[in-house]
């Protein structure tokens, strides 16, 4: 589904990514880990295809397309969706034109007909539902006046709408309470299917414990140093990244 080959990347002149190898297939949920300044938002914003950072060098495909040759709506329309660490509001623009705005993009991309305004309110009720965001708040403008819980909330209904291939959530855990973090998690798990993927990127194993990844990797200074199973999360927990990046600088001296 997704192959990057020695991806490098900068921003201002500044290279963040410096070879960054990786597969995610269908099905799979992988865990980027990393402590701050390693990378991993910079990862997310590339793939995604912001314009504020350059790919130097590398290679980056989805879907068997070059991802990297993509503009970012066209990567939206071909399944990517990502998830921000810290969610825009944008006032006057309601959610619900805003989510039917971007379905019938989606749907005039794949030349399919736009969704009625009936069948785009009923599949908001279900989507809805998934992350038990109020009715309320899914009337209101975009994030406008939402608690940081709310907001995730709202990106992951987004993404139920949405319905991507291949999810990037960026911190999705950040400033949740453990009640928050729970119903968003469960949201993410519902929305799981053999066919779509999910990267999730955090600090912490609190998340892990709800969103249960088959592969983890560890970022440091815009490198993958280490991937393994489940288990390395919890030696992650229990010792902190100190002795992974220590046998990764002997290793390799980065």
């Amino acid at each position: 589904m997704l192959s990057v080959k020695d991806l490098h990347a900068t921003i201002g002149g500044k290279e963040i990514l410096r070879g960054i190898d990786l597969e995610v297939r269908a099905g799979e949920v992988h865990a980027i880990m990393g402590p701050n300044g390693s990378g991993k938002s910079t990862l997310s914003m590339v793939l995604a295809g912001n314009p504020a950072y350059t790919v130097t060098h590398g290679s980056a495909t989805f879907q068997g397309k070059d991802l990297l040759a993509m503009a970012p709506d066209v990567r939206s329309h071909e399944g990517l969706f990502l998830g921000f660490q810290y969610p825009v509001e944008i006032p006057g623009v309601s959610m619900v034109n805003f989510m039917r705005a971007a379905v019938n993009e989606k749907r005039k991309y794949f030349n399919e007909p736009p969704m009625s305004a009936t069948e785009f309110l009923k599949l908001m009720r279900e989507k809805r539902a998934i992350v038990e965001l109020d009715s309320k708040l899914a009337s209101r403008s975009v994030n406008e006046g939402f608690s940081g819980g709310e907001k995730k909330r709202n990106e992951i209904f987004q993404m139920a709408v949405l319905n991507p291939v291949l999810s990037i959530l960026d911190e999705t855990d950040s400033g949740l309470d453990v009640d928050a973090l729970r119903i968003v998690a469960e949201g993410v798990n519902k929305l799981r299917t053999p066919e779509n993927a999910t990267i999730v990127i955090t600090h912490y194993q609190r998340l892990l414990d709800y969103i249960k990844p088959q592969i983890i990797h560890v970022l440091y200074k815009g490198r993958i140093i280490k991937t393994a199973g489940p288990e390395l999360a919890l030696e992650i927990e229990h010792n902190g990244f100190d002795k992974i990046i220590r046998e990764a600088e002997n290793e390799e001296n980065l």
